[in-house]
């Protein structure tokens, strides 16, 4: 019965030491977590900086128009210069392709199916000429 009591207590120690590792691992996990609260909570402070700093900024260029003092004169020109190229590009999203090729939808000859390519997508038949 020695051998019994023996594997009785090797097996309360083994479940002692899982005890142990487990604690160990859900304080890591812990730690971690805090951590990863604690760098989200950081960048969102950051975001919401660079929010106000923007909107002191675009009051200030708006305000000071056509009187920007010489310490910030380029920084304003370089915005005038990126308005004006957005506005552009907006411009030229806003017109219709031209020379565009239109897909010409061919009819497969065995099921049915419509596609501009040379083998039909479903049942993988040569397309018609349609």
């Amino acid at each position: 019965m020695a051998i019994f009591d023996e594997l009785t207590k090797k097996a309360q120690a083994a479940g002692e030491k899982v005890k142990d590792i487990a604690g160990v691992a859900a304080e890591k996990a812990r730690a971690a977590s805090d951590t990863a609260k604690v760098k989200v909570a950081i960048v969102a402070e950051q975001r919401e900086l660079e929010k106000n700093y923007r909107a002191i900024g675009e009051w200030f260029v708006s305000e000071y128009e056509g009187e920007v003092p010489d310490a910030v004169r380029d920084v304003v020109a370089a915005i005038n210069v990126s308005k004006a190229r957005i506005a552009e590009l907006k411009e030229r999203d806003e017109e219709p392709e031209t020379g565009a090729e239109e897909h010409v939808l061919k009819t497969c000859p065995v099921c049915g199916a419509a596609s501009d390519s040379k083998f039909c997508p479903d049942c993988g038949a040569p397309m018609g000429e349609e």
